[in-house]
C-alpha cells in the first residue's frame, strides 16, 4: 500500500495485509509527525483530521489500530527492509553496518515480543535472527516459530539468515531443517558482507522465475 503525507508529501509504502478490510489505522508521518489515517478498504488512501475540508474523515478514536499500541514500519519508496534480533552489541554493529552499505532500512528488535510485534505488521525483506536471541534455549527461538508458521505466500518474500554457535556456516541441510535461507556461524561474522551478499543472490534468482509467473497471472 502506498502513502502520501498530505502536509509534508512523503511517499511510503506498508504491506497491505497489515491493515485488514474494513480496519482503520492511525499513525504519524515519519516525517513531519502529521497524522495520517490509512483504511484497509482501499488501495491507496491518505487522510488528514480536518473537518474544514469538507470531506469524511475518520476521527482518532474511531480508528482500530493506534501507533502507541501497534507499531507499524514506514519505508520509503525503493527501500528494502531488514529486522535484527541480536543481542551482543558488537555483532549487531558489525551487521548494520553491512546492511547500511546495502541501503536496508533497519530495524533492530528489542526482546523477542518486540520483535513478534513488528513481524505481525511489517513485510520484511530480510531478517537475522540469532538462535539464542532472547532465550536460552536455541530450539525454542521464537522469531523462527513464528516465521516458520507464515504461508508461504509471506514466507518466500523474506530472506532469513539464522546466527549460530552450534552450525557451520552455508550447512544448507541444517539449513532446510531450520527452515531459513542460510546459517551463519558466530565466527564467521567478519565475512558476514560476503555471506549476505550471496545468500540475498541466490534468494531473489531462486524466486524470480516463480515470481514472474505469478505476476502474469496476475496474482501479485
Amino acid at each position: 500500500m502506498n502513502i502520501i503525507c498530505k502536509k509534508c508529501q512523503g511517499k511510503f509504502r506498508i504491506a497491505d495485509e497489515k491493515i485488514p478490510a474494513g480496519k482503520t489505522a492511525s499513525f504519524p508521518c515519519p516525517k513531519c509527525k502529521e497524522t495520517i489515517y490509512v483504511s484497509g478498504e482501499a488501495e491507496e488512501k491518505n487522510i488528514k483530521g480536518s473537518v474544514d475540508e469538507g470531506l469524511d474523515f475518520y476521527k482518532a478514536d474511531e480508528c482500530d489500530y493506534e501507533s502507541d499500541e501497534k507499531t507499524f514500519d514506514f519505508v520509503e519508496e525503493e527501500g528494502n527492509t531488514a529486522l535484527i534480533c541480536e543481542e551482543d552489541p558488537v555483532i549487531k554493529k558489525k551487521i548494520s553496518k553491512v546492511l547500511n552499505l546495502m541501503e536496508y532500512h533497519i530495524t533492530e528488535a528489542e526482546n523477542s515480543r518486540d520483535a513478534l510485534t513488528r513481524l505481525r505488521y511489517h513485510s520484511y525483506d530480510l531478517v537475522i535472527t540469532n538462535e539464542r536471541f532472547d532465550t536460552s534455549n536455541p530450539d525454542a527461538n521464537t522469531v523462527l516459530t513464528f516465521l516458520e508458521r507464515r504461508s508461504m505466500a509471506d514466507r518466500r518474500n523474506t530472506c532469513l539468515i539464522l546466527l549460530s554457535s552450534r552450525f557451520r556456516t552455508m550447512d544448507n541441510i541444517m539449513a532446510l531443517q531450520k527452515s531459513v535461507n542460510c546459517i551463519i556461524h558466530i565466527e564467521d561474522i567478519n565475512n558476514i558482507d560476503k555471506i549476505i551478499g550471496k545468500v540475498i543472490a541466490d534468494n531473489e534468482f531462486f524466486f524470480r522465475t516463480y515470481n514472474e509467473t505469478l505476476k502474469l497471472a496476475g496474482k501479485i
